[in-house]
């Protein structure tokens, strides 16, 4: 009895016929895939630039809004009504917290100065000198 070989002439071409279908379907798919990706991504940027939109009407009405403008002008330019007397304190320090700061902050020549002691230092061979410069 002849045996039969594994692999017939139909099962060779069906096999070529799913190969060719898939190798067909493969590059729409991916295809698709990409444009739904770049579809959720312009939908995020869309809302983030309604967002924006929005943000810009709020501010431009709070704008027309003449006390708005007035409280601005009295904030950052220091505007002053007409038939009021304003002063304006130059150098102002906050009243709390003087002593603290003033304590906290130590008085340290800059860097350069440093920079400087530290070469004269080394210059002459004194490290203790450079050693107390560097820190």
């Amino acid at each position: 009895m002849a045996r039969r070989p594994q692999l017939t002439g139909r099962a060779a071409v069906l096999a070529v016929v799913v190969c060719a279908i898939a190798m067909s379907l493969a590059y729409p798919v991916r295809e698709y895939v990409a444009q739904r990706r770049d579809i959720a991504q312009l939908e995020q940027q869309q809302a983030r630039e309604l967002a924006a939109i929005k943000e810009q009407e709020d501010r431009s009405r709070r704008l027309m809004d003449p006390g708005y403008t007035r409280r601005l002008a009295r904030e950052r330019l220091f505007y002053c009504d007409p038939g009021k007397k304003c002063y304006v304190v130059m150098n102002e320090r906050p009243a709390q917290g003087k002593g603290a700061t003033a304590a906290k902050k130590i008085a340290r020549p800059p860097w350069y100065q440093t920079l400087w002691e530290s070469v004269e230092a080394a210059d002459t061979g004194n490290g203790k000198k450079a050693a107390e410069a560097g820190g």
